[in-house]
């Protein structure tokens, strides 16, 4: 059965056949994406209301890709105190977001019980805002700093009020790019472990996969099929993220960027291969609003939210510091063509958008 015939009947993709997909043309691919995408979600497109807050950017690792930690890339250290988050968190449940999304850099002076006490903080004043937070680069950090298990992390992380787990750190898994990107941090088997003990707590995830840089198309493939490997065990990850390489204020030194097809490629090729992750995330932040609203019709069934603030992608050159507000994200996305699906953290939905609109314009009806 030829790659064609595959697409066709729905089978199960191959590491041989994803490599293979970056051979076909671009509309080609997103046909069959959108219509994978389209029979499990018709027109609809997810959002959440969240905020994104960094709380310090002072790292022992030195990630080549990275312009968010302290380095002489860029040379403003900070560490926010409990009291500052816990503002920010006020104000930002005055505004209506139902999520808080916590990761930053390994700081080694600030601890684990720094990291223990401000997750319960914000739990126990706001039990019902879902607190998503530390990567497993972060976890295994901490558990080496401390000298304790993943496991043991990871229960304490549940004991003080974290609902769920971001994708950060996974980059491309294969070593030899790894060892180049970010050696000396998570490895790519370290970051599928932790995932692993995470959903066996019957805790859900999401997973991401950092790309254009100077890694390969097979290296993107071998990224997915090992993701999906996991899944098919563990069932726990809820959405794919292909996060886009930011080229300012770092050391990678990237000179040939991707151009804008080989991003809308990548984002059909991951609904082609994960077929049992069942969300695929257009992350705004670093795929720009225009590329993530194209990425609708190749695959992706998710913009991610609203953020109001974000620090580590806007370092390097990615328009997110400001976030978006909430009604032009409605808009963008329903003059788009999609029906923008506002969704809780876990991908329960929580309103149509689109009704909300027609309501505020004819009340009457």
């Amino acid at each position: 059965m030829n790659l064609i015939e595959k697409l066709e009947s729905g089978q199960r993709l191959s590491y041989e056949d994803g490599v293979a997909l970056y051979d076909l043309d671009l509309f080609t691919l997103g046909m069959y994406a959108d219509k994978i995408r389209r029979n499990k979600y018709q027109n609809k497109t997810y959002f959440n209301i969240n905020r994104h807050i960094n709380p310090t950017n002072i790292c022992k690792d030195v990630c080549q890709f990275c312009a968010y930690s302290a380095s002489r890339k860029n040379p403003k250290p900070y560490t926010m105190s409990h009291d500052e988050i816990m503002k920010t968190v006020d104000n930002s449940v005055k505004n209506g977001i139902k999520e808080v999304h916590i990761v930053s850099a390994h700081n080694p002076d600030s601890g684990l019980q720094w990291y223990l006490d401000v997750f319960r903080k914000i739990k126990e004043k706001y039990p019902d805002l879902h607190v998503k937070a530390l990567t497993a680069a972060e976890i295994h950090f901490l558990s080496e700093e401390y000298n304790l298990s993943y496991q043991d992390i990871i229960d304490k992380m549940i004991e003080n009020g974290v609902d769920s787990m971001p994708g950060g750190g996974a980059e491309i898994f294969d070593e030899k790019v790894r060892k180049r990107i970010c050696g000396g941090k998570v490895t790519s088997d370290q970051w599928l472990e932790i995932h692993k003990l995470w959903h066996t707590a019957g805790r859900q995830s999401n997973a991401t996969m950092l790309f254009g840089h100077i890694e390969k198309p097979e290296h993107r493939i071998d990224h997915m099929v090992r993701l999906r490997e996991l899944q098919d065990k563990s069932g726990g990850f809820n959405a794919f993220i292909p996060l886009v390489y930011q080229r300012e204020n770092n050391f990678l030194k990237v000179k040939n960027f991707m151009k804008g097809q080989e991003i809308l490629k990548t984002m059909a090729i991951s609904r082609l291969m994960l077929d049992n992750i069942p969300h695929i995330k257009a992350y705004w932040v670093t795929s720009t609003v225009k590329l993530a609203l194209l990425s609708q019709e190749f695959g992706a069934n998710d913009l991610d939210g609203t953020i109001e603030k974000e620090s580590i992608n806007s370092a390097a050159g990615a328009a997110s510091a400001t976030g978006m507000p909430l009604q032009e994200f409605v808009d963008v996305i329903s003059n788009s063509g999609f029906t923008p699906i506002e969704r809780d953290s876990l991908y329960n939905e929580v309103r149509d958008w689109s009704i909300e609109s027609k309501w505020k314009l004819n009340p009457k009806t």
